[in-house]
C-alpha cells in the first residue's frame, strides 16, 4: 500500500482532490453518509474531514460510485465503440462487459481486434470477453466461425477478461466437446439459458457458467439466484425486463443481481442513458435509491472478482460521480481513476478511433428478384408472432394472409443464394418493407413487408456495405449505412442520431405496430437461440423443439 495514500487517509497530508462536503453513498451498509471524499491519485483515501490541494464544494450533492454495464453489444448501437463511449462515459457508466460476438460472426477476429484498438485511451474499463458462439449454433451460416482452439488463441493473444454469452446451452447440457473447450479456456463465463430450468440448469451450471441476462419471470430469476448465479437485469431497448424481475429483488437476494443494457439503441442511449435508466425505473418501481445504485456499481464488479472497486471506501478505485440527486440521474461530474474525464453531460476526453476500412464491403449477395422472396401462403401454416417488450416470440397457427408479412432471411458473407421465408403476425407494417445487415447473431440480411416488389427494393439498395432500409410504395424513402461489417456506422455520434432521425421519420410515414422498436425487434428475429420459432436462411426454426418447422 503506498505511504502518501496511508498518509492522507490519516489526516497528515493533503489530498490530491477532495469532494467537500457531500453526501456519499454507502454501498456496504446500504445508507448514505456526510462527508468529505479525499482521492490521492487514481484511489479513495477515504471519507472524513480531510483537505486537499484541489477542492470541489460538494454542498447539496450526491458522491457515487461510478457504474458498471455487466453485458452489452456496442454494435447494436449502431456506431463504433469509442462513439459509444462519449455518451455513455458522461452519464456516469465507466465500465463496460462488452462481447463483440455480433462483429466476430462478420469478421472474426479481424472484428475484435478493431474494437480493442477502438476503445484505446479511452477513460474507462472495458472489458472485452471472447465471443463463444461464432457462430450461434451448428444451424447458422455466418462470416467465420471460431472453434474451440480458436477461443483459447485469441483469449490469450488479446488478454481478453472472460468467455462471452454461452448461447448454445443444448451443447453444454449434452457434453459437445467442443463446447467444452471453450468453456476451458476461460474462469469467468457469461450465460444465456433463456427458460433453462431443473436438472438441465444444473447441468448448465456445472460448465462453469456465472450469470444470466435471459430471465423473463420473477420465478425463473429466484431459481437461477438459487443455483449460485448472478441475474442480470437487462433493460435494453426492445428487451424490457426490469419492470418484471425486480420484483424478484428483496434485502437478501440484492447482491444476486446486476444491471445489464445488452442492446440498446443510439437514441435511447442519448436521451436515457444505459444504466442510469435502469437505476431511474428500478426506483420508481419502489426500490430505494441507495439499493438500486448498490447493483448498478459494487454488486457487478463483486460478481466479476474484480476488488477495490464499485464503493467509495479507503483504497477503492477512484471511478465515481457528483449527482444533484440520490439516484443519479443528474450527472454533473465523471472522475475515473481520481481524473475528472466528463462534465455536464460532456466528455472531457479525446477518442482516436481505429482504421475499419479492412471491414468495409461485407455483403456478398446475388441480386435478388422478386420471385427469390415468394413465399405461398396456406391456410393452417406455424407463423411467427411477436409482442412488444420483448424478442421472445410464438409459434402460431394462422387461418388467413390478412394482417401477416412476409420475412426473408438472406445468407449475405458466402454468396450462397440461400434464404428462408416464413410469416409474421403482430409486426403490422403495411405499404412497404424494411431489411437490414443486422441479424442477431449471423448477421444475415433480414427483409420483411407486405409484398415482395418492395422488399426487393429494399434488399438491393443495401448495397456491399449494408445498413438499414426503408420503402414505401415503391420508392426508398430512408436508409442509415452501416459500412463497418454491416454493423455500424462510420459517422459521429450526433451524424449517426441525425442520419437515423431521418430514417425513423421516414418509418413513421408506414404504418406498424407502434409498441415495438421495428428495427431492434426485426434483429432479434433470426436469432435461434431464444425461443419460441425463429428464421434463419433455411427456414422457419423451433427453438424448444430445435428442429425446422419448415425449410423454405
Amino acid at each position: 500500500m503506498p505511504k502518501n495514500l496511508i498518509d492522507v487517509a490519516a489526516g497528515r497530508k493533503k489530498a490530491d482532490l477532495v469532494i467537500k462536503n457531500a453526501t456519499v453513498a454507502d454501498v456496504f451498509n446500504g445508507v448514505y453518509m456526510h462527508g468529505d471524499v479525499a482521492v490521492v491519485g487514481d484511489r479513495i483515501a477515504g471519507v472524513g474531514k480531510y483537505d486537499g490541494e484541489t477542492e470541489v464544494d460538494g454542498t447539496g450533492k450526491y458522491v457515487i460510485p461510478a457504474f458498471y454495464d455487466a453485458h452489452l453489444h456496442f454494435e447494436s448501437v449502431m456506431v463504433r465503440p469509442s462513439e459509444y463511449l462519449k455518451l455513455a462515459v458522461p452519464r456516469g457508466v465507466t465500465a463496460f462487459n462488452a462481447d463483440p460476438h455480433e462483429i466476430a460472426n462478420v469478421c472474426g477476429e479481424a472484428g475484435i481486434e478493431f474494437m480493442i484498438n477502438d476503445v484505446a485511451g479511452i477513460p474507462a474499463d472495458v472489458h472485452f470477453m471472447m465471443p463463444s458462439c461464432v457462430p450461434a449454433t451448428g444451424e447458422d451460416m455466418s462470416g467465420c466461425v471460431l472453434d474451440g482452439d480458436d477461443v483459447k488463441r485469441i483469449i490469450a493473444k488479446y488478454g481478453l477478461f472472460g468467455l462471452g454469452e454461452m448461447m448454445n446451452y443444448p451443447g453444454v447440457i449434452g457434453c459437445d466437446d467442443d463446447v467444452l473447450k471453450k468453456l476451458g479456456a476461460a474462469e469467468i463465463i457469461d450465460g444465456h439459458a433463456p427458460n433453462v430450468g431443473g436438472n438441465a440448469l444444473n447441468a448448465y451450471l456445472c460448465g462453469g457458467i456465472l450469470t444470466d441476462h435471459e430471465c423473463e419471470s420473477v420465478e425463473e430469476a429466484l431459481e437461477k439466484t438459487s443455483k449460485g448465479m448472478f441475474v442480470l437485469i437487462r433493460e435494453g431497448s426492445q428487451t424490457r425486463n426490469l419492470k418484471t424481475l425486480i420484483k424478484a429483488v428483496n434485502k437478501r437476494n440484492l447482491r444476486r443481481f446486476l444491471f445489464c443494457t445488452d442492446d440498446r439503441n443510439i437514441e435511447d442511449l442519448k436521451n436515457m442513458g444505459s444504466i442510469g435508466n435502469a437505476v431511474r425505473l428500478a426506483v420508481e418501481c419502489g426500490m430505494e435509491p441507495i439499493d438500486a445504485v448498490t447493483i448498478a456499481s459494487l454488486n457487478a464488479y463483486e460478481a466479476y472478482g474484480i476488488k477495490k472497486c464499485g464503493a467509495i471506501a479507503p483504497g477503492y478505485t477512484a471511478n465515481f460521480t457528483v449527482c444533484g440527486d440520490d439516484a443519479a440521474q443528474k450527472v454533473e461530474k465523471v472522475y475515473y481513476r481520481g481524473k475528472l474525464v466528463a462534465e455536464n453531460g460532456a466528455p472531457l476526453f479525446d477518442v482516436k478511433p481505429a482504421d475499419a476500412k479492412p471491414l468495409y464491403g461485407s455483403v456478398h449477395i446475388k441480386k435478388i428478384a422478386e420471385r427469390d422472396l415468394d413465399f405461398e401462403f396456406k391456410p393452417g401454416m406455424t407463423v411467427m408472432r411477436v409482442s412488444p417488450d420483448t424478442v421472445v416470440t410464438e409459434a402460431a397457427t394462422a387461418t388467413k394472409k390478412d394482417g401477416l408479412n412476409l420475412m426473408c432471411c438472406i445468407e449475405r458473407h458466402k454468396k450462397s443464394g440461400a434464404i428462408g421465408h416464413c410469416y409474421v403476425d403482430g409486426f403490422r407494417l403495411k405499404g412497404g418493407a424494411i431489411a437490414q445487415t443486422v441479424g442477431h447473431d449471423a448477421h444475415n440480411i433480414t427483409v420483411l413487408g407486405d409484398n415482395t416488389r418492395d422488399m426487393m427494393l429494399a434488399v438491393n439498395e443495401l448495397g456491399a456495405d449494408g445498413g438499414l432500409v426503408v420503402v414505401k410504395d415503391g420508392e426508398v424513402i430512408g436508409k442509415l449505412p452501416l459500412e463497418i461489417a454491416g454493423l455500424m456506422t462510420d459517422m459521429p455520434a450526433d451524424a449517426a442520431i441525425a442520419t437515423r432521425k431521418k430514417l425513423l421519420a421516414a418509418l413513421e410515414r408506414m404504418d406498424y405496430n407502434k409498441q415495438i422498436e421495428p428495427f431492434m425487434l426485426l434483429s432479434f428475429l433470426t436469432l435461434i437461440v431464444i425461443p419460441d420459432v425463429k428464421l434463419n436462411h433455411k427456414g422457419l426454426f423451433s427453438v424448444d423443439k430445435w428442429k425446422y418447422v419448415y425449410n423454405g
